[in-house]
């Protein structure tokens, strides 16, 4: 069960949440906390809109994600919101 109930959309969620701020999140995290089940394919989606996603490895050797401030581009402008 997830500790935060999201008002929006997951993709408009990871957007805000994500993009440009820095933060990262991984699928265990974005499970346990905002109730994500499948954070790979919001990552897909967000790579097929032109953002740019960045995968990093945790210290627990899973994949971490984060977005770039601006799309493949230039632009800063919100896609998903």
């Amino acid at each position: 069960m997830a500790f935060t109930t999201l008002k929006t959309t997951q993709k408009e969620f990871l957007e805000g949440h994500l993009r440009g701020t820095g933060n990262t999140l991984s699928s265990a995290q974005a499970a346990a906390t905002y109730g994500i089940m499948n954070l790979r394919a919001r990552m897909t989606e967000f790579r097929q809109a032109g953002l740019r996603v960045r995968k990093y490895k945790n210290t627990e050797g899973r994949a971490q994600y984060t977005v770039s401030a601006r799309d493949v581009n230039g632009e800063r402008r919100q896609i998903f919101a």
